[in-house]
């Protein structure tokens, strides 16, 4: 069978894994079995995705990002350079907590900027734009900019990846789509 994907021949692509037409996997990267990973996606150098994570369609891995197990990625997602995410809340070494392992679910679109640390056990929503190196230990709403350690909601932003400012009547304009976006009761959502 043709493989229909790209694997640089450093990376080290383990026996169970499925990977989707025209991604591309690069220098020194390691995809663990049983892992999921959809069309046209690209992981960059030194990538790790460990045993049964799912990343959707056209998901960006930067250089040096973990993915650990109880990972799932939807489409669009964009993993900043050096970020990493958890899977156990509690880690000790000389203690075995692999079924103590927690979900955590980046939705469509979302952005996590370089060096940023995602607590397990989260979800961050679709759109949402997370700072370069904050640590986000709770939920984050869809369309929400967080930022810092720990993570604080600082605005909200475009699915172009744009600040939003909002007017008298709650209504932000895209500057680079023109999109509508309101903002009714503690959320943003496309109008």
């Amino acid at each position: 069978m043709e493989q229909k994907y790209f694997a640089h021949p450093t990376a080290v692509i383990d026996e169970g894994c499925t990977i989707g037409e025209g991604t591309k996997i690069w220098h020194f990267s390691h995809i663990m079995p049983n892992c999921k990973i959809g069309k046209n996606c690209n992981l960059g150098q030194n990538v790790v995705v460990s045993p049964e994570v799912i990343l959707g369609n056209n998901v960006k891995v930067q250089n040096n990002v973990s993915i650990y197990t109880g990972v799932i990625c939807e489409d669009d997602v964009f993993l900043g350079p050096s970020m990493v995410f958890t899977n156990v809340v509690n880690p000790r070494s000389a203690i075995n907590r692999r079924d103590q392992y927690q979900k955590t679910l980046v939705k469509r679109g979302a952005t996590i900027g370089a060096n940023a640390t995602i607590v397990c056990g989260i979800t961050i929503g679709e759109f949402a734009f997370i700072g370069a190196g904050a640590v986000v230990t709770k939920d984050v709403k869809p369309y929400a900019l967080v930022v810092g350690n720990p993570a604080r909601q600082i605005g909200w932003m475009s699915e172009y990846g744009h600040r939003l400012h909002f007017n008298e009547q709650n209504i932000a304009i895209c500057p680079e789509s023109n999109e509508k976006y309101i903002l009714e009761q503690g959320n943003v959502r496309k109008i």
